[in-house]
């Protein structure tokens, strides 16, 4: 081979290898483009569909759920805080056509629960166009039925356990224990009441009574949420109002529901918005760490002995 034909063969060879690596820089950068688009796309995406608060958002007409589930307040419960916030994402949605709140609650704080009825009558007001139901699962008493009374109407299963229009405070009295195991209560206090309903101490009838009367007071609260919730539709007995649940279906009698449904129904049948999206609280991990941590060192400081007043 000449000196000619290796001079154009290694040209030759030079410009393919070029060719070559300008063809592998090109698909780099191609990929590199289409990752940034795809990255850019998925943000733009990720921002229409939730929301700053973390829930998601639809784009279409849609009935919100939020989920009362358990205790209402208390160290684990589900808190006033946190539905407030569920309630106000969902309002605030303009794709929302109606707010069920699906219960499944034994009672608990009576503050909290408060505190959430009287947000929904706000927002009731403020969005008046967007209704609240509420639908029960296995139990809606107490602190519960006080959240579903601000509701527009009630649904319920037949066999759903639902009322428990009553207030309790509960403890523990030991001093006939400590006699036996040969016990003697030292309290120290600053004021007459500072033991007040001590469970190692006699229960003293001025005491008993103050607490009684406390538990009225709270009591009468429950029953007018309840008679403006429920108005005309509630039939008074003299023991609707005594702490007695009845069953779904006997619910509905007494006027303390509205009608048999389950969440599928009303989203199908009562709000005509198949598509539920859940603005249910979702605590994140650091939260519940957090709480935990506030609980145990609550538990720490906090005298053993006493008495919690709640909704059941």
């Amino acid at each position: 081979m000449s000196t000619d034909d290796n001079t154009e063969r290694g040209s030759l060879e030079r410009l393919l290898l070029a060719h070559l690596v300008e063809q592998r820089k090109t698909r780099r950068w191609s990929l590199v483009f289409k990752s940034l688009g795809f990255i850019w796309l998925f943000a733009i995406v990720f921002l229409l569909i939730f929301r700053d608060d973390g829930t998601f958002a639809s784009v279409r007409p849609h009935t919100a759920l939020i989920d009362v589930n358990g205790e209402i307040g208390g160290d684990h419960g589900v808190t006033a805080d946190a539905l407030i916030a569920a309630l106000n994402a969902a309002f605030e949605d303009k794709h929302t056509q109606a707010v069920v709140l699906r219960i499944n609650s034994p009672g608990g704080s009576p503050v909290h629960a408060g505190q959430v009825n009287d947000e929904i009558h706000r927002l009731r007001g403020k969005y008046a166009k967007i209704p609240v139901y509420a639908v029960v699962d296995d139990i809606c008493a107490s602190g519960g039925y006080y959240i579903a009374a601000a509701a527009d109407k009630i649904f319920v299963d037949k066999a759903s356990l639902v009322g428990s229009i009553g207030v309790l405070m509960d403890g523990f009295g030991f001093t006939e224990g400590m006699k036996k195991l040969g016990v003697e209560r030292r309290l120290l206090a600053a004021g007459d009441n500072k033991g007040f309903l001590d469970p190692f101490s006699p229960l003293e009838p001025r005491q008993e009574s103050h607490a009684r009367t406390m538990l009225t007071e709270v009591h009468q609260q429950f029953i007018k949420v309840v008679r403006q919730g429920r108005g005309k539709r509630l039939k008074e007995t003299p023991e609707i109002f005594s702490g007695l649940v009845w069953s779904g279906a006997r619910s509905i009698e007494l006027g303390l529901a509205d009608a048999l449904g389950s969440l599928d129904y009303v989203a199908r049948e009562v709000v005509k918005a198949e598509d539920i999206v859940d603005y249910s609280p979702q605590e994140s991990l650091a939260d519940r760490l957090a709480r935990r941590i506030g609980t145990a060192m609550g538990d720490a400081v906090r005298p053993w002995a006493s008495e919690n007043t709640r909704l059941r």
